[in-house]
């Protein structure tokens, strides 16, 4: 990157991936974002959001990129969000774009997934997933998660897009050790009840805690 950094949101769409936000090598909290084009191989500059932020979550809907949530350099948590617009290159901030509740100096960035251009967040204060309104600017609840996210500040979770599905990695104790599970479900199939998440696989003795998680060729 142009500007290295750690902490910061990042989506991706198509052939392009944009990161921004987090902080540089010196703690020194950015507002600036770059563009990273896979055909060139190339960093772009765009231009600086509205604020500095760490800690947050960045994803691409409706051709558009998003970063929410995250703290500023006072460690206050931000319930806004950022809309960058492709076209005009110009930053429009979302006032009270969170999920109510959400926040605090432990808690990890937002658990957020886009599918089908539908925005869903995992709640850690109710265990539940909800979707974002986008005519309202309010969340709505969908279903019951599969796992606790509130035993770990949502660390140690992935929460993620795949195809049509949302998909759920996580740790559980099993007999022999912790194993890495797991759970999907497509939206379109309606809300259903908390035991309707299909079982994708199981990774056994694979330790209980999820670092990072990427899906790819979808």
């Amino acid at each position: 990157m142009n500007v290295p950094r750690c902490l910061f949101g990042s989506g991706s769409s198509a052939g392009i991936a944009i990161v921004a936000g987090g902080c540089d090598k010196n703690g020194c909290m950015l507002k600036s974002a770059e563009l990273y084009n896979s055909e060139l191989g190339t960093w772009e500059s765009l231009p600086d959001m509205n604020l500095p932020r760490k800690n947050c979550s960045g994803f691409f809907m409706d051709e558009k990129f998003y970063v929410i949530g995250g703290i500023s350099s006072q460690s206050d948590c931000y319930s806004c969000g950022e809309e960058y617009n492709m076209k005009t290159r110009t930053w429009r901030r979302i006032h009270e774009m969170m999920i109510p509740g959400w926040g605090g100096p432990m808690e990890s960035p937002p658990l957020v997934a886009v599918v089908n251009n539908q925005l869903y967040g995992a709640d850690l204060t109710t265990n539940e997933v909800k979707k974002y309104e986008k005519t309202k600017n309010t969340w709505g609840v969908v279903k019951r998660l599969p796992v606790r996210a509130d035993s770990k500040y949502g660390w140690g979770l992935a929460f993620k897009a795949s195809g049509d599905k949302l998909v759920v990695a996580s740790g559980r104790r099993g007999t022999d050790g912790e194993d890495i599970v797991l759970h999907s479900w497509c939206p379109e199939d309606g809300n259903g009840g908390e035991l309707d998440w299909d079982v994708l696989f199981i990774r056994e003795r694979a330790g209980g805690f999820v670092h990072n998680c990427a899906v790819m060729g979808c």
